[in-house]
């Protein structure tokens, strides 16, 4: 089975390939995602890293607090994904009103 790493205080220059040939030191990466901004696509300074569970207690041992790219890594286990409450934000309200019908 396979546990999910979160990966902080990334450097924005990091890529993919360096934090996959990191990992892969510690085991097999089953997959890296670096987690950018929707508008801009700059990196937002973190990732996850998926690999197996024993590769993973590994990886968490030996990366966390490691320097890659001028930063010293914070490397975990992923902790599940908060729910938020739908919509997109704000007060909800409706489609606004105004004009004149008729």
């Amino acid at each position: 089975m396979a546990k999910r790493l979160y990966v902080g205080n990334l450097s924005y220059q990091t890529t993919e390939g360096d934090l996959t040939a990191l990992f892969q030191e510690a085991g097999s990466v089953q997959s890296v995602s670096i987690v950018t901004d929707r508008d801009t696509g700059r990196s937002k300074g973190f990732a996850f890293v998926e690999m197996s569970d024993t590769d993973a207690v590994r990886a968490v041992e030996q990366f966390n607090g490691t320097e890659l790219n001028g930063r010293n890594l914070n490397v975990n286990e992923a902790r599940p994904r908060e729910e938020r409450p739908g919509g997109r934000g704000g007060y909800g309200g409706g489609y606004g009103g105004g004009g004149r019908r008729g």
